[in-house]
């Protein structure tokens, strides 16, 4: 069995600064983003007052479902973040079940979890200090006692890490372990039917016929809904309790 488990390939090098390398992730990103553009002109072209259409019907169901999301864990408040929520969802997802057609899923990359969580505690950083002031943000630090400062500086740092790692961790250990059973049946098919001389079932991966796909199933569905659900129930978390005074 020969499985190799690498990093995002480099596509190309933009000529500049001594070639900016562009990889898998990146031209994978600019797909997915590209298409939930054009997936999104054309829900909302020619919508009326009045829905006709059962396109228009679908798209103002999955409006109010995006906004009920949010409302029901943020409060109705925070209904204008269901903008940022929905991208943040609709990019998760999509990025996840990119692998079910070949392509190597980005958030398999923690450079882009990481980005979406630093994005998030920056936007948790702002909604405290809109909400407490200039020094009220600093001396929230220092609660309940001020020796503990160290471990709450701590704590908000911890935020954007574990988010990223939770997220990436899920779905690029699903695709090695999805990998690695792969070629494990590969080499299982080849033991077992090699054993025919000069017959063309020998030539066939019997054993990676079924079982992958269950793990697909599993992996490639189950998982990345589950974390896409997960890290925007996160970030609605703690965008609303930074709010609080």
């Amino acid at each position: 069995m020969n499985v190799e488990v690498n990093g995002p390939r480099i596509m190309f090098r933009i000529p500049i600064l001594d070639g900016i390398p562009v990889t898998e992730t990146v031209v994978n990103m600019w797909i997915i983003m590209a298409a939930i553009v054009l997936a999104c002109i054309w829900l909302t072209h020619g919508l009326k007052v009045k829905p006709t259409s059962k396109k228009q019907i679908v798209v103002e169901t999955l409006v109010g479902m995006a906004v009920g999301f949010v409302e029901s864990t943020m409060g109705k408040k925070f209904r204008h973040w269901t903008p940022y929520i929905t991208a943040l969802f609709s990019l998760s997802i999509i990025s996840s079940l990119s692998s079910l057609v070949g392509m190597r899923p980005p958030t398999a990359d923690l450079s882009v979890t990481l980005a979406w969580a630093l994005l998030t505690f920056v936007l948790i950083q702002g909604m405290k200090f809109k909400t407490n002031g200039f020094l009220g943000y600093f001396k929230s630090f220092t609660e309940p006692v001020v020796f503990i400062t160290p471990i709450n500086i701590v704590g908000e740092i911890a935020t954007p890490i574990s988010m990223s790692f939770r997220h990436f961790g899920n779905i690029g250990a699903g695709m090695v372990i999805t990998s690695l059973v792969y070629g494990a049946l590969g080499a299982l098919s080849s033991l077992v039917l090699g054993a025919i001389p000069n017959s063309f079932i020998a030539s066939i991966p019997i054993f990676q016929l079924g079982l992958p796909a269950f793990l697909s199933i599993y992996f490639d569905l189950l998982t990345s809904f589950l974390q896409a659900y997960i890290f925007c129930m996160l970030t609605m978390v703690y965008v609303s309790n930074a709010s609080e005074e």
